[in-house]
């Protein structure tokens, strides 16, 4: 599963090939989380409020290339690391 960013402890991964909808994989510590990239809600799992909001904050940043690293991983293609949340 390869990681695409990391920032405050918190590690932001894809897998290839996954399944839809289009989302993202968040770790941090014990908390576990996917996201869907176009409405950024979880689908599953769960993150404290304040992991939460750094995880929305960055993804609403950075939505066109979580987007393209979607595609990507769905080829089986390189995925692009993306600038983490400063």
């Amino acid at each position: 599963m390869p990681e695409i960013s990391r920032f405050l402890g918190i590690i932001i991964t894809m897998y290839y090939n996954d399944h839809p909808p289009p989302h993202f994989h968040v770790r941090y510590n014990q908390q576990k989380a996917i996201i869907d990239i176009e409405t950024l809600s979880i689908l599953e799992g769960k993150l404290s409020s304040r992991v939460l909001a750094l995880v929305l904050e960055w993804a609403n940043l950075h939505k066109a290339e979580l987007m393209d690293n979607w595609e990507k991983a769905r080829l089986n293609s390189p995925l692009e690391k993306i600038e983490p949340l400063e």
